[in-house]
């Protein structure tokens, strides 16, 4: 909630006078420990996996420097992590200029490392030397184990402060490499959980990305066994038959593309699928540019330049009836383009666009001229691709005749709001959020319990259409897809009408009922946004709300559960069991103290205004989910899966995380 600001009364107080004794130097890492989420964007579970990247990252540009072909991770049964790899190992005599153990500079120093050494490292990722050192400042210990030289150094640093000097602790043959046990300090994160399929995903990207590099990821805590290897001999090849599993090629196998040229390498695999998707994952030193840069825009022009020559050349293209656009030249594709800099300038958001001019020229060569090799080469491919392209030019055009159709009945138009939205009075868009509700009982709460200075509702009939299924032009008739577009204000995403800086509110809300039926209405809108907003996913503007499932009443006391773990632990704290019992076909759960009630939410619209504000529209009280775009090609297999065409796919998804489910025959 927007806070009321308050006059402070100067007149009535002396001003604190400012002294040299009030500027504070920070030795060290300590202003890693006061500021860590300017270093790993914040302190819950994005940051804490953050910092396993950062160790591995160190291990990959080993790999990329040639001298290491194997890393693995295990998570620890008490919580820590440990990474090794088969590198050189980080040096461990004394430094030059420090004077000390040259690991323990690395470790406890920032901007020191091999990184800035284009001798040592031709190219790199990570954050450019500051990586391990912050890993080290924000755990409450971290063990660094070197092999090299026939010995095993070792030293333990508590919060970033060596333990002691580094000691010689055992001898070995032939073996190098560097071994580092981490774990996160309780002071910096709330909760130390590492997730093994988050870890495991951007482990596997990194297997795709560095072909024949063998990762491993093993999973030691409450005895569950869960491991995976990953070697990806095809490399980015194998990446795009992964990520097209569940879809039908209409070009064959992928195309593969790769040079190098000025010292920058470029390999880019991709193939045309029968689905209306534009995906293109573009890398740079194996850091996932979210926000592309020169890179993509010069395989862009190049493959839209090729693809439109090669179809007037050959008659496919009339140029008196069809114009197409890079749009038309990327529906059904889907692409990773994965290239080496040696002085990558990253820029943007999250300073994951890469900036080098130099690039794009580069990249837009090599792929012009071994594109048109392709095309020339397998015509029948090339037709089938172009045709594709040409389909997508007539659903474009007759998108958007439906969006004049669409403008012109004030569908589209800031100036025509939705009648059913229930729009906020702050008009400052930082400032203000919109509800998306499920249903017209839960809108008409969420309208009367809001607070309307600053909350916008927008209640939504039904379900909206799966978008993974249809092509624009029966996006744009939707209803209430249009109304969407209409409230935020923006234009529809993925076209040139669309702009960010337009959006009307600072925080799109999903508010869904805790259902299977809610589950499915905020996927396709989870699918709606990834497909067609995916800016507003970026720039960190949509959030899912959290209702309550459970209402505990005892007297006059009311407390609120979001889940079985929290409902028992309230029951608990009030000292009181729980029995089931029958009622018809269903099992409900009760208190065995009459004095004690437990009430299951089985919709939002079972909620009062005043319960649905305290639980989950008061920002002093409610909890939001973030969603973020943090692996877009996880995220991108997930949506094809859940709400593609494959049916079998969708079963075995279902059939293995189906932990809870509770299926009628």
């Amino acid at each position: 909630m927007p806070k009321e600001n308050k006059k402070t009364n100067t007149t009535e107080s002396t001003p604190r006078e400012y002294k040299e004794s009030d500027i504070q130097v920070l030795k060290g890492l300590e202003h890693v420990r006061r500021r860590p989420a300017m270093y790993i964007g914040d302190t819950a579970a994005r940051g804490l996996h953050h910092l396993t990247y950062e160790v591995v990252d160190n291990a990959i540009d080993e790999a990329l420097a040639g001298y290491c072909d194997k890393i693995s991770l295990v998570l620890n049964k008490n919580g820590s992590i440990t990474i090794e790899d088969n590198g050189r190992g980080i040096p461990t005599g004394k430094h030059p200029t420090e004077k000390i153990s040259a690991l323990e500079v690395v470790m406890t120093q920032l901007n020191a490392g091999g990184k800035f050494n284009r001798d040592t490292y031709k190219v790199s990722g990570g954050l450019h030397g500051v990586g391990v050192s912050v890993v080290n400042a924000l755990s409450e210990y971290l063990i660094a184990e070197v092999y090299r030289d026939g010995k095993i150094f070792y030293q333990k640093y508590l919060r970033g402060k060596p333990e002691s000097t580094v000691k010689v602790t055992g001898k070995v043959k032939s073996k190098t490499g560097t071994r580092i046990t981490f774990y996160p300090d309780k002071e910096i994160f709330k909760n130390i959980n590492f997730k093994y399929e988050t870890i495991e995903e951007r482990l596997r990207e990194l297997a795709y990305l560095n072909k024949d590099l063998i990762i491993t990821i093993k999973d030691e805590r409450n005895g569950n066994g869960k491991s995976n290897e990953f070697r990806f001999k095809g490399g980015i090849v194998d990446f795009v038959k992964y990520l097209d599993e569940n879809e039908k090629s209409i070009s064959g196998k992928p195309v593969y593309i790769s040079d190098e040229r000025e010292n920058v390498e470029v390999e880019v695999a991709f193939q045309y699928n029968a689905s209306y998707n534009d995906n293109i994952y573009s890398y740079v030193n194996d850091i996932n540019t979210h926000e592309g840069g020169t890179h993509l825009e010069g395989f862009k022009s190049a493959l839209t330049r090729t693809l439109n020559n090669y179809g007037l050349k050959n008659g496919i293209i009339k140029s008196d009836k069809t114009t197409l656009t890079g749009d038309d030249f990327r529906e059904g594709f889907t692409c990773v383009l994965n290239i080496k800099v040696p002085e990558p300038q990253f820029e943007g958001q999250t300073k994951t666009k890469l900036g080098n001019s130099e690039v794009k020229g580069i990249v837009q060569s090599i792929c012009s001229e071994q594109l048109n090799n392709y095309l020339d080469e397998n015509p029948s491919n090339a037709k089938k691709i172009i045709e594709k392209c040409l389909r997508a030019a007539e659903v474009r055009e007759a998108a958007r005749k439906a969006r004049e159709l669409a403008r012109r009945k004030n569908a589209l138009e800031i100036s025509g709001l939705p009648g059913k939205l229930a729009d906020c009075s702050i008009t400052d868009p930082a400032q203000c959020e919109i509800y998306l509700v499920e249903g017209d009982s839960a809108g008409g709460s969420a309208k009367q319990g809001r607070d309307r200075r600053f909350q916008a509702i927008l209640p939504l009939k039904g379900k909206i259409l799966n978008v993974e299924k249809a092509r624009i032009n029966k996006i744009v008739e939707n209803e209430e897809i249009r109304s969407i577009v209409t409230a935020l204000g923006a234009g529809l995403g993925n076209s040139d009408e669309f702009d960010e800086s337009k959006v009307r509110y600072g925080k799109v809300i999903l508010m869904c009922d805790a259902d299977i039926d809610g589950s499915h209405i905020r996927t396709l809108l989870l699918t709606f946004f990834y497909r067609h907003m995916k800016e507003i996913i970026d720039t960190g503007k949509l959030y899912i709300a959290q209702p309550p499932l459970y209402k505990i009443k005892k007297g006059k006391t009311e407390l609120y559960a979001y889940d079985d773990s929290e409902r028992d632990d309230i029951l608990k704290s009030l000292k009181v069991g729980k029995k089931n019992i029958q009622k018809g076909d269903e099992t409900v759960q009760v208190s065995e103290n009459k004095n004690v009630s437990i009430s299951r939410f089985k919709g939002l619209g079972e909620m009062n205004p005043e319960q649905l504000w305290s639980t989950t529209m008061n920002p002093e009280t409610r909890t939001i989910l973030l969603v973020t775009n943090e692996n877009a090609a996880a995220a991108d297999k997930m949506f094809r899966t859940l709400m593609g065409e494959e049916v079998e796919p969708r079963r075995k998804f279902i059939e293995s995380n189906a932990k809870y489910a509770n299926i009628d025959a």
